[in-house]
């Protein structure tokens, strides 16, 4: 069956895209179907977008952009497949309240069998591409938790990656202990550690 409309991918910050709709199709599409080379790929340069000859085996055409830009200096997928889903350790973390950031509403997002869908959650409800449907740092924290901010950024990320909230303004170290402040300081956790003290700076 072909599609009259265009399919359009672009490595945008949000493109026109449905995953729900490509999850629903009688298909059953499976993740590698589309994203074949993340089961090879090593490096976070790699274009794991899907090759415009898969989308054209149902559309009549396809344009299909860039992968977005990613503030990480080296990723493995083929690395994190070979450890299957890690969607229980996930859970642990949450459950043992060890999970860097307030998990939200995630956990139910974490109960499928495709290991994909432990760090690129609710694809089946997602109908653009966001910057959501990549894993969250709290999620990388959960393994790769030797932090000591700012030192142990570099592991991850690329030198001179944007990685200061907006709040860390030039006057940040000036006026963040004040109560009119109003920092959630849960927040601080994803690049501090749970153990991160004031004392730690000053």
């Amino acid at each position: 069956m072909r599609f009259a409309l265009p399919l359009l991918i672009a490595g945008t910050a949000a493109a026109q895209f449905s995953h729900e709709l490509h999850l629903k199709l009688p298909a059953k599409l499976a993740c590698v179907t589309c994203h074949a080379s993340v089961q090879a790929s090593t490096r976070v340069e790699d274009n794991n977008l899907p090759r415009t000859a898969i989308c054209l085996g149902c559309h009549k055409e396809a344009r299909i952009g860039q992968p977005r830009p990613t503030i990480l200096a080296r990723f493995n997928h083929q690395q994190h497949l070979a450890m299957g889903n890690i969607a229980p350790v996930l859970r642990a973390a949450i459950d043992a309240k060890t999970y860097l950031t307030s998990p939200g509403d995630i956990r139910h997002d974490l109960d499928s069998a495709n290991p994909c869908a432990a760090c690129h959650r609710g694809m089946e409800r997602s109908t653009m591409l966001v910057k959501t449907d990549l894993p969250q740092m709290a999620d990388c924290l959960v393994c790769h938790n030797k932090i000591d901010a700012p030192f142990s950024c570099e592991l991850c990320h690329s030198k001179g990656a944007a990685l200061k909230p907006a709040n860390h303004t030039a006057g940040f170290l000036d006026v963040h202990h004040r109560k009119n402040a109003n920092l959630n300081k849960e927040t601080c956790a994803v690049c501090h550690g749970r153990k991160f003290t004031c004392l730690g700076c000053h």
